[in-house]
């Protein structure tokens, strides 16, 4: 399977008259979290509220930067999250994923509202 993007919404929900951004990003169901670049943290006025250890694809751990909240809107979807910050690209993954209850189509390449709940997200809770 290629890769995957998306193109999301993110804002801060807590700061008021921030402006949302919308960015292209990879999507990543093998990855946790959701991650942002330092530009896009920058942008929404996010403050780092502590570090994670996250382990990156070359098998290496690093402590990284955790910022929030981000409220991530995709299509009729919302969710509210914390990103890592690292990197040049913002990569969408399996948490926030979960939350906006997203499927990826590997054959069209693409990211959509899961099909079988069209119209609101579902998730279990038991």
């Amino acid at each position: 399977m290629g890769l995957v993007y998306a193109e999301i919404q993110l804002s801060n929900p807590v700061l008021q008259g921030s402006m949302p951004v919308n960015i292209n990003c990879l999507v990543d169901s093998g990855a946790t979290y959701l991650c942002i670049t330092q530009h896009v943290a920058n942008q929404l006025g996010l403050k780092e509220l502590h570090q994670k250890e996250a382990q990156l694809a070359d098998g290496s751990s690093k402590l990284l930067p955790y910022v929030g909240p981000i409220k991530v809107e995709f299509m009729n979807r919302v969710c509210f999250v914390g990103a890592m910050v690292l990197g040049d690209e913002c990569l969408l993954g399996a948490i926030p994923m979960e939350d906006m209850d997203l499927v990826i189509i590997p054959k069209l390449f693409k990211l959509s509202v899961n099909p079988e709940s069209p119209n609101v997200a579902r998730g279990k809770v038991k």
